[in-house]
């Protein structure tokens, strides 16, 4: 299973899904360990591990499943997070 080829568009739409999923609450045993999983899937590298751990550690605590991980991921991936600058030489 490959999410990282995903459009950010498509990212986001799924986020969203995988975080009201999250929010039922008597699944969160089951689903902890499924959300660290596709975290780690949908975002490549260290930042797709540590935000694994983040979301399997904020769904298997109680009262914490109102905390949209993914989307808050996908705003640091695509809003928050500085560029590379490119010099351009002519």
């Amino acid at each position: 299973m490959n999410l990282d080829n995903l459009s950010k568009n498509q990212k986001l739409v799924l986020g969203i899904v995988f975080d009201a999923i999250g929010m039922i609450t008597f699944i969160d045993i089951i689903w902890a360990p499924v959300s660290g999983f596709l975290m780690t899937k949908m975002y490549a590298g260290r930042k797709g591990r540590i935000a694994g751990m983040f979301s399997f550690i904020e769904e298997i605590l109680p009262g914490f499943d109102v905390i949209p991980s993914f989307t808050i991921m996908w705003f640091y991936t695509y809003v928050f997070a500085k560029k590379p600058k490119t010099i351009e030489v002519r």
